[in-house]
């Protein structure tokens, strides 16, 4: 069977196998077991841990699951809704869309922070350099008052 480009042999194969097949690190390979997003493999008879389709469809899940965006707490509730027979579609849905207005809630501040700065730039571009001479450390930063705004000026400037 066929996984996003990840060939999924019926043979069970070593984790450096594993992991170059995802193009991952061993190392993420036994976090993962540690923390119990996979489950511990078997082992051959050399102690060389033993990955079967199972565990290569589970981190495949994984790691689609990350690249949405979900934590790897949130990737652990949806495995274990899961397990215990439930559909966690809908669990997943609530989590994007919380993961939405969190990004919103982001690009809102992100583009206060531009305007803020731009004017911040505006505003002290056509000082002098004696005035900015002046200052103790850097005029354009002592003069921006955050809670008044990028045009307030402290009394010694004006």
């Amino acid at each position: 069977m066929q996984r996003t480009g990840h060939h999924i042999t019926h043979r069970s194969i070593q984790i450096g196998e594993l992991a170059a097949l995802f193009d991952i690190n061993p190392k993420t390979i036994r976090y993962y077991e540690e923390i119990g997003l996979l489950p511990k493999p078997s082992r051959s008879p050399a102690g060389y841990r033993q990955y079967g389709p199972a565990d290569r469809e589970r981190l495949d899940f994984i790691l689609k699951a990350k690249a949405t965006g979900l934590t790897l707490e949130e990737i652990g509730q949806v495995a274990t809704l899961r397990q215990n027979g439930n559909v966690p579609c809908t669990h997943v849905r609530t989590l994007i869309d919380q993961k939405l207005a969190a990004i919103d809630e982001q690009i809102l501040a992100l583009m206060a922070l531009r305007q803020e700065l731009a004017t911040l730039r505006d505003v002290t571009q056509d000082v002098s350099s004696d005035l900015m001479g002046d200052a103790r450390f850097c005029w354009i930063i002592e003069q921006h008052d955050s809670h008044r705004g990028p045009n307030a000026t402290p009394s010694r400037f004006g």
